[in-house]
């Protein structure tokens, strides 16, 4: 059973970063796309970063292009998002997410069944 648990969310002004990981467990994760998402409240879920694992390629939303970058350490089976220069619209509950999968990376919640738990980003202008 594929597990996910994020850390690293918190409390940063505006301009601040913020590093979260996913530890992922349960599953062959080199055959894996492994998503960030994000939800604010009232707001629906929407892609930030996905990373296929095996071949390191990444897909960005365009909000957070060239602030973010996500990155995976096969060792320790652990996904990460550097986020830097974040904006009070930035604030969300970031997820993980994974999916089996060789193919084309994909930013559709749907397509991912494995989720974790969410870790809440808050950033204060």
């Amino acid at each position: 059973q594929v597990q996910l648990v994020e850390f690293g969310g918190g409390l940063v002004q505006a301009g601040g970063s913020l590093r979260l990981s996913c530890a992922a467990s349960g599953g062959t994760f080199s055959i894996y796309h492994m998503g960030w998402f994000r939800q604010a409240p009232g707001k629906e879920r929407e892609f930030v970063a996905a990373i296929m694992w095996r071949y390191g390629s990444t897909v960005y939303a365009d909000s957070v292009k060239g602030r973010f970058t996500i990155s995976r350490d096969n060792a320790k089976n652990t996904v990460y998002l550097q986020m830097n220069s974040l904006k009070p619209e930035d604030t969300a509950v970031y997820s993980c997410a994974a999916r089996q999968s060789l193919g084309v990376l994909t930013r559709t919640p749907a397509e991912y069944p494995y989720w974790g738990q969410g870790t809440q980003v808050t950033v204060s202008s």
